[in-house]
């Protein structure tokens, strides 16, 4: 997995109120959190390129995503209207056809459940501002059935055939599902997005989220103080947090909510950045698709979420309690229990109590996950100002544990048996700190640090990336107080 090399703050003070009253770790990473405010355009960059490059995993995760890139890159036909359309339209042809690749793996008849149809997921109402036409018309269902008449007096009961008309509609001819027609205007919508919005990274977001909500998010980020020069996507993203620019940061997070729009501008940049792989060397390409495959999944299904990808069978090594009471200062290490101090509490309750000096262990790499999300999770409450509202230490309910301990098929629990992940219950913390908890774990995701994922009822299962374990491990290295066992903290992904 390639990735850009991640920006870090080394062995700088924080200089903030009561940071000495906690852990800080001196090596941190830029524009975490709530650094979001003091993002520099390089770091801005920086976080564009992360941002850009942890899309592989939305789109590669797919077993669409080798087919399609063959359709998309191979088909003549295809290569011809991407073209022909650029030339018309001034869009570059290496956008048209990546926003083919990630709407329909450039399957010219694809449908979405929620109306969207053709090459392009072209919405009814979208299509008609293209001048593309969808006919319809009326056709009816004729049927017959036996009718018993009743008898009048003096006469025998008697049948009658009844014949019935129900009217239903057809679509004699959507333009939606003919590449010749679709290709074209929906390069032409988004030339007329980029003189609307003044910018193709406006017009990609204009594509999936509609003109309505461009407005809006412009709006917003105007509303930061920034220069007009400076209003782009990428600014709009990583402007804002829960303590800073707070109605962007909601706006922000409800289009995450209805269907990732925030994302889709970088989500395009990265399908152009592998059609263009595949170009080059399909069998690269093919390699990087069977890396994002899940251990865990049969058949045709995506991988569910990062740590499915990122932890394989053979990472699966401790069965049963005596593998874990064997590893003793090899692969794991004992959890610092210092609830004030380093921001979390462990709450893990082994079947045996006289196992919980061995479930309260996890990998160096999970330990130093754990406490930094709790410190930028702390400093981001903190900068809240709100008083009524403390940190709580997270609550920790599950580090290692036994594969033989566990329900059969419990794919999240098996994860446990890694050292690699630990359960944060969120359950009883303040909705504030729950907020800042989220948005923590969610920005260090996007970065390519961490995954994590909803597990039962106010459980998050979260664990970090394989290539920034050694930087986690150097943060709880720091956390103890001994040498750092990594050569070098900068994880690359």
């Amino acid at each position: 997995m390639k990735f850009a090399a991640l920006f870090l703050l080394g062995l700088l003070p924080l200089g903030e109120a009561g940071a000495a009253d906690y852990f800080v770790p001196e090596h941190r990473i830029a524009g975490i959190g709530v650094a979001r405010d003091g993002i520099t355009p390089d770091l801005l960059q920086a976080r564009t390129d992360l941002m850009i490059q942890s899309q592989t995993f939305s789109i590669m995760r797919d077993p669409q995503a080798v087919p399609g890139a063959r359709r998309i890159t191979s088909d003549r036909r295809l290569q011809d209207l991407f073209r022909s359309a650029s030339q018309s339209s001034g869009i570059p042809a290496t956008l048209i056809e990546a926003i083919a690749y990630l709407e329909s793996w450039g399957q010219p008849r694809a449908e979405s459940p929620t109306g969207p149809k053709g090459i392009m997921q072209i919405s009814a109402a979208t299509a008609r501002t293209m001048g593309l036409k969808i006919v319809q018309a009326k056709r009816y269902k004729v049927t017959r059935e036996r009718v018993l008449i009743p008898a009048k007096k003096g006469h025998k009961a008697r049948y009658k055939t009844v014949t019935h008309r129900t009217p239903y509609m057809v679509t004699v001819r959507d333009d939606r599902l003919t590449p010749a027609r679709a290709i074209p205007a929906a390069a032409n919508y988004l030339a007329g997005m980029v003189q609307k919005f003044g910018g193709l990274d406006w017009a990609i977001f204009a594509y999936h989220c509609g003109q309505g909500c461009v407005n809006e998010m412009m709006d917003l980020t105007r509303r930061t103080g920034l220069p007009p020069s400076q209003v782009t996507v990428p600014r709009m993203f990583f402007s804002s947090n829960p303590a800073w620019n707070r109605n962007l940061y909601e706006a922000i997070q409800q289009q995450m909510e209805r269907d990732f729009s925030p994302t889709y501008y970088f989500r395009v940049r990265r399908a152009e950045q592998l059609l263009a792989l595949y170009r080059t060397d399909p069998v690269e390409f093919t390699t990087l698709s069977a890396d994002y495959r899940s251990d865990f999944t049969t058949g045709m299904e995506r991988a569910p979420h990062r740590l499915s990808v990122w932890l394989r069978r053979g990472d699966m090594v401790f069965h049963t309690c005596d593998d874990i009471k064997a590893d003793q200062g090899k692969r794991l290490v004992k959890a610092l229990n210092r609830p004030e101090y380093y921001g979390y509490t462990l709450r893990v309750s082994p079947d045996s109590p006289a196992d919980l000096a061995y479930f309260e262990q996890a990998s160096p790499a999970a330990l130093g996950a754990l406490t930094y999300v709790a410190f930028e999770t702390r400093r981001l409450l903190e900068a809240l100002n709100d008083s009524s509202v403390k940190f709580r230490p997270l609550e920790i309910t599950a580090l290692v544990e036994p594969q033989n301990m566990m329900k059969p098929g419990d794919r999240e629990a098996e994860a446990h048996c890694s050292g690699q992940v630990f359960d944060i219950d969120y359950g009883t913390l303040p909705s504030r700190e729950v907020e800042c908890l989220r948005f923590v774990l969610a920005d260090l995701g996007w970065n390519g640090y961490l995954g994590f994922v909803e597990d039962g009822h106010a459980t998050l299962h979260v664990g970090c990336s394989p290539t920034s374990r050694d930087f986690f491990a150097t943060v709880f290295q720091e956390a103890t107080g001994k040498p750092s066992l990594s050569s070098s903290p900068v994880p690359s992904q």
